[in-house]
């Protein structure tokens, strides 16, 4: 179903089998940052998508008929294949061509874990590129998470794209090459991780890194996260959770912050090595680093966020 009024419209993506929208939505803290942005209690998601032709679309999502309702502001009239680019962006965002049937599978084996199949838990939320993915990511390396939500939301301001009315979508890897370590230090406050952003664009944008390619790398595991770490600023903290946002799962991606949930949900606050943790998700293989990243988070969505009670469409 499709409406549309001069440089609006409104229409809906078909979701898989298992699809959740908001438990994908909300999956981590990728939706609260921009050009993402959420309402929890409105279960929305909003972000600004960056199309060929410097054209955007500022763009609504909720849960609606039998998947994604999608409400677009285009920036100006879009032309021939930006509505299937831009569907095309949504569904990589939400995981929709991604099969969760052997992670269900797998997940239900375990009683303590069969709710994760009953709600649709399971797909992460990422970027349309892997790009931003990556700045994103060393964004959260050694800070707090206001520290990340404000370095992400200054380079967006500053180096993002505002073609016409459609808002300010994610900067190019060129735009944010672009930029001095002196600019990323003061202005964007990055700190010592300007260096790293530098070099990823600059990498990015003079072709020397194909990491668009990591999405669909041929290479196994260990070797691509491997990859990964020779990029300044990811080490196996970010690779590991990198890897998540590539549809794989072998490394938990352990910080701060799931380390100090671990300790309280298994080992009553008392701390261990990383090694036990790891030990302890060995059972479940390639699948290891989503039951883990699930478990540490499912009170914060259950509770917090109510993310148990029913989903209300929107027609």
């Amino acid at each position: 179903m499709r409406s549309s009024s001069a440089n609006s419209e409104v229409f809906h993506i078909t979701a898989p089998a298992g699809f959740d929208f908001w438990r994908t939505a909300f999956s981590h803290g990728w939706c609260a940052l921009p050009p993402f942005s959420h309402d929890p209690e409105r279960r929305e998601l909003r972000r600004v998508f960056m199309l060929p032709r410097t054209l955007t679309a500022s763009c609504t999502m909720n849960a609606g008929g039998k998947g994604v309702r999608v409400s677009a502001e285009w920036s100006r009239e879009p032309g021939p294949g930006a509505r299937a680019d831009l569907i095309g962006q949504i569904r990589t965002c939400l995981r929709m061509d991604e099969d969760f049937t052997e992670f269900h599978r797998e997940a239900c084996r375990h009683p303590r874990y069969r709710w994760i199949a009953a709600c649709g838990a399971g797909r992460m939320l990422r970027s349309p590129s892997m790009f931003e993915d990556a700045l994103k990511m060393i964004c959260t390396t050694n800070c707090t998470w206001g520290l990340t939500t404000l370095m992400v939301s200054n380079l967006v301001a500053c180096a993002g794209a505002r073609p016409g009315k459609g808002g300010t979508a994610f900067p190019s890897p060129a735009a944010v090459a672009g930029m001095t370590e002196s600019f990323l230090r003061k202005e964007v406050k990055a700190g010592y991780r300007s260096p790293f952003i530098l070099a990823l664009a600059g990498r990015v944008a003079s072709g020397d890194l194909d990491i668009e390619s990591w999405r669909a790398s041929p290479l196994p595991t260990p070797a691509l996260f491997d990859e990964m770490k020779t990029v300044k600023g990811i080490g196996p903290y970010a690779a590991g959770n990198l890897l998540k946002l590539a549809g794989r799962y072998d490394y938990l991606g352990l910080d701060s912050w799931v380390r100090s949930k671990y300790f309280e949900l298994h080992r009553s606050g008392r701390r261990v090595k990383d090694s036990t943790i790891e030990r302890d998700y060995g059972e479940f293989g390639r699948w290891r680093g989503l039951i883990f990243w699930l478990e540490m988070t499912r009170d914060w969505h259950d509770d917090k966020f109510r993310l148990s009670r029913p989903a209300q469409a929107s027609a």
